[in-house]
């Protein structure tokens, strides 16, 4: 594959990123100089149940069968702490006060990093993506069943930031204002957009960023809603769409945020 608009030429660094998800596990290396993915991308099921330990094996089995032995990144949807996940989003609550870097370096072998999904997603954007280049604040947000957010600064990332969950007029802002929520409620994209327009605005109050970017899968349809999104801000559609886990994980394990 090759890489974004613009990227690097290669020097062949690679690293390698797994992406859990509530239905699949997905993994590849991943070319550090230009965020191509340097391998056809491997997806198997999430078990069931969706343990950590049975997990791991999945993580296990993608990682052997390309020979990886280096340094791994992990994304889980949940909030990660010092190598252990706190939350569980759509996978099985056992991940709550899991030691998730201990038990996936044991499982595979790898010096692994662990990060939420949102964040390694918002990550990658920001070094090859749509908001690369950016400097400043930059708010990513991926809207699907619930809403995860990353805040990147100069490129580096304050993670766990879980803004989906602001509640703003009495309501949990996810419920209102995801996809999901979207197709519950049968909402129009006008609809849907006056919704999102309170969520992107009430970000905007607080964090004044330099930059939103709009992923998750409905991210390929944004010219049904952000035009009707009326914010200080600009706002674009992400770029990485499903491969931007994996590439922000292979990133951050391989060193690309010196707070992590």
């Amino acid at each position: 594959m090759t890489g974004p608009a613009g990227a690097a030429r290669s020097t062949g660094a690679r690293g390698f990123g797994i992406d859990i998800g509530g239905s699949g596990v997905k993994g590849a290396p991943v070319d550090l100089d230009t965020g191509a993915l340097a391998g056809e991308r491997v997806r198997l099921p999430t078990p069931t149940p969706s343990t950590p330990e049975e997990v791991a094996k999945v993580v296990a089995e993608i990682v052997g069968s390309f020979g990886w032995t280096g340094p791994l990144g992990v994304t889980v949807p949940a909030v990660v702490t010092h190598g252990m996940t706190r939350t569980a989003a759509n996978i099985d609550h056992a991940w709550i006060g899991a030691e998730a870097e201990v038990l996936l370096r044991e499982m595979t072998g790898c010096d692994v990093t662990v990060v939420n999904d949102a964040d390694a997603a918002g990550y990658a954007e920001v070094q090859f993506g749509a908001a690369r280049g950016h400097h400043g604040l930059v708010l990513v947000t991926t809207l699907g069943t619930g809403i995860g957010t990353a805040l990147i600064y100069d490129g580096r990332l304050v993670p766990n930031t879980e803004l989906g969950h602001l509640e703003i007029d009495g309501h949990d802002a996810e419920h209102r204002a995801s996809d999901a929520a979207r197709d519950r409620d049968d909402l129009s994209w006008e609809r849907w957009a006056t919704r999102l327009q309170h969520y992107y605005r009430t970000l905007e109050k607080l964090f004044w960023p330099d930059l939103f970017v709009v992923g998750g899968g409905v991210s390929k349809k944004a010219d049904k809603f952000l035009p009707l999104l009326e914010l200080q801000t600009p706002i674009v559609p992400a770029a990485l769409r499903n491969e931007a886990g994996i590439v922000g994980a292979a990133l951050l394990a391989a060193g690309g945020d010196s707070k992590r």
